[in-house]
């Protein structure tokens, strides 16, 4: 296997080096969360963040029930909760027929029966102001991890760079990739991904909301027509929309132009003509590429790839941020103990692997069934689409709507954090 990177070597002049328990390279939820388990559990712990701050739009901003029962454990949910919020205890689907309830999350055990929606960069902006009250964590904003450090085969830390060109290193017995789904760590290790395509790639753009206009139903909806998927979450003050495209089909809409965009958004949200109108160009308008992926190993001596890194979702469900969080938490758990000896064996990253496989395989698995058997189906052409057979079957039997509020509110294998710490 190619392992890529290169050897450590003498600091470049001028360079920072910096010695500390563990890196953790990206600043998302998944790396947030895991510096403060980190810290909270007495391991002296850095976070690189590329980009200056954490304000980036159209980032997913779903903290689940589970997530928040861990906030709960740490002691933080209350304060969590006092954050401008949104809470969503039920979603659902229109379609031409009507609208049908998919999961209801008050059908949940324990307390917290509801999504949050939060902008994610409030959801960092509280974990990092919680991280900073422990003496060990340390947050460097504007910080962009090039390559791995290594020394007789083992990963030894990474070297970054910053906006203004200077360069640095961080040394630590365990480097923790979080960079996302497009982690130039995960490159740089050579590790093997598995790839499993997706049939879609996804528009999101803001709707305003009018005073008169009323939200989606049920605070997040999806809206089913005839070669047409939207995906509406409801904000307060403005409505985040995603529209789905066949795979590669964006360039296609482009060529028709904006002008027929709007058009087809009027005819699936009759209503909203003036807030539609505002979706002015393309430059309103961002679009994800959807991947579904997974490594076949997440881990190297010295290494550990978490979160997207690790295992690129759809956003069916919404549900990477939850797997990413917890994923975070298991790493955490399992490998504090070794971190405050300062040295990480091998079978401990196995064992965190081990433990986040199944609800991984689980998730993606059921989120490829639904691309496979209905979205391919309803955005393969223009044909009419009636409303699928098992939204009938919830309408009619409201107790099952507990079972997607439960797949998608609590995941599969949900984690706890330690007490203590």
């Amino acid at each position: 296997m190619s392992t890529g990177g290169e050897p450590s070597r003498p600091a470049e002049a001028g360079a920072e080096v910096v010695a500390t328990g563990c890196a953790v390279v990206g600043g998302g939820p998944a790396g947030m969360v895991l510096g403060l388990l980190l810290a909270r559990a007495g391991v002296d712990v850095v976070v690189l963040e590329k980009h200056a701050d954490f304000f980036r739009d159209f980032r997913g901003d779903t903290v689940h029930p589970s997530t928040l029962r861990m906030l709960d454990e740490l002691g933080l949910a209350e304060a969590f909760l006092g954050l401008p919020h949104q809470e969503v205890e039920r979603i659902g689907v229109t379609t031409d027929e009507g609208t049908f309830a998919v999961a209801d999350f008050s059908r949940l055990p324990g307390r917290y029966r509801f999504l949050t929606l939060v902008p994610q960069w409030d959801f960092l902006d509280f974990l990092a102001r919680e991280a900073a009250r422990y003496p060990g964590f340390r947050l460097v904003m504007g910080a962009e991890a090039v390559d791995l450090l290594r020394r007789d085969g083992t990963v030894t830390g990474v070297r970054y760079v910053t906006a203004d060109g200077r360069t640095g290193r961080v040394e630590a017995p365990l480097t923790v990739a979080t960079d996302g789904r497009h982690s130039t760590l995960r490159e740089r290790a050579g590790l093997a991904v598995r790839a499993f395509g997706a049939p879609m790639d996804v528009l999101w753009f803001r709707l305003r909301k009018s005073p008169d206009a009323a939200g989606p139903p049920f605070g997040g909806a999806g809206r089913l027509s005839r070669g047409r998927l939207l995906v509406l979450i409801d904000r307060g003050d403005y409505v985040q929309t995603a529209y789905l495209v066949p795979k590669g089909g964006f360039g296609a809409l482009q060529e028709r132009g904006i002008e027929a965009f709007r058009a087809d958004l009027g005819r699936l949200l009759p209503g909203r003509e003036e807030s539609i109108a505002e979706v002015r160009s393309w430059d309103d308008v961002k679009v994800l590429s959807v991947r579904v992926d997974r490594l076949r190993r997440w881990w190297l001596p010295g290494l550990l790839l978490i979160g997207d890194a690790a295992h690129a979702m759809s956003p069916i469900g919404g549900v990477g941020i939850n797997l990413a969080v917890q994923d975070a938490a298991a790493a955490a758990r399992i490998l504090a103990p070794s971190l405050r000896t300062g040295r990480v064996p091998d079978g401990a990253l196995a064992r965190v692997q081990r433990r986040r496989t199944v609800p991984t395989v689980v998730t993606q698995a059921v989120q490829r069934l639904i691309q496979q058997r209905f979205l391919a189906r309803v955005l393969a052409g223009d044909e009419p689409i009636g409303t699928p057979g098992l939204l009938k079957v919830l309408q009619r039997r409201p107790a099952l709507q507990g079972v997607p509020a439960r797949v998608i509110g609590l995941g599969v294998l949900p984690e706890h954090v330690p007490p203590g710490g």
